[in-house]
């Protein structure tokens, strides 16, 4: 396709003054939309058929010629902008001139839920952005069904989680869903074993792929406070990942990492 850049949009354009405001998320509520940026995060909105937008500078209008072709053939509208246009559009420090709007892929606790699951993360009242996004890549890595955010949660759409998801976050079942007490009954209606994360977990991770193996949901705990007393004393097992080193903790992405594949490394053990 020939994109025209003799008019390029600039930042003051409607149409690019509208999906700036969509970094925001009383932007993004109030229109039903939201942004993702860069080559990865764009390239699986269109493969899902989310995105409704797409804004390009000149410069990389050259480098991704192949996916606007696809996304121009998919009904997505392609804007040329100018370079200045490109970096209001962008939250990053080296935009990539490529940003798409895209309409929301958050899906209801059900839904996420209505075949029969084997591998749920449950990342709780998580805080930042980068970790949910990391968490989300990691699920969809180690093939698990689906990543569910329980309790007061960043947004998963926002910015800086949809570029830690590198794409993810459009490739699996990804819920923000407020009440611990509906999630913790519906994955044990589907017949998972909910596992908390803790310190001082009974369960070592070394012992524990005679549990791993079967269908499990991780609880997975706040950076700063970890999970709350009702759900650890909720859960079915409280596993700890064994530290032999000097550090005290890990972070809830390395966390995630770490537990999403022994559980996956158990459940599909010949």
């Amino acid at each position: 396709m020939h994109l025209d850049f003799s008019e390029p949009a600039t930042e003051r354009t409607p149409r690019v003054v509208s999906a700036v405001k969509l970094h925001r998320s009383a932007g993004r509520r109030k229109a039903g939309l939201f942004l993702v940026e860069g080559i990865n995060c764009v390239e699986a909105a269109v493969g899902r058929g989310t995105a409704t937008d797409i804004f390009v500078t000149e410069s990389a209008a050259g480098r991704f010629a192949a996916l606007l072709n696809t996304a121009a053939s998919a009904g997505v509208y392609i804007h040329p902008v100018t370079d200045k246009a490109g970096r209001q559009l962008s939250e990053t420090v080296t935009p990539a001139g490529l940003v798409a709007v895209c309409r929301p892929v958050l899906t209801g606790l059900d839904e996420a839920l209505t075949a029969n699951p084997r591998l749920v993360a449950v990342p709780v009242e998580t805080s930042e952005p980068g970790n949910a996004g990391t968490v989300i890549r990691v699920a969809d890595a180690v093939g698990a069904d689906s990543v569910i955010f329980t309790g007061d949660t960043v947004d998963p759409q926002n910015g800086k989680s949809a570029r830690a998801s590198a794409g993810s976050l459009f490739h699996l079942p990804v819920v923000r869903h407020h009440e611990h007490t509906d999630v913790i009954g519906r994955l044990r209606e589907r017949g998972l074993t909910v596992i908390a994360t803790a310190a001082d977990g009974e369960l070592s991770l070394d012992d524990a792929d005679p549990v791993l193996a079967g269908s499990t949901a991780w609880l997975f705990g706040n950076e700063a406070h970890g999970l709350p007393e009702d759900l650890l004393e909720n859960a079915d097992h409280r596993i700890h990942i064994p530290i032999r080193g000097r550090a005290e903790s890990l972070n809830l992405a390395t966390a995630a990492a770490i537990c999403l594949y022994a559980s996956a490394r158990a459940q599909h053990r010949p």
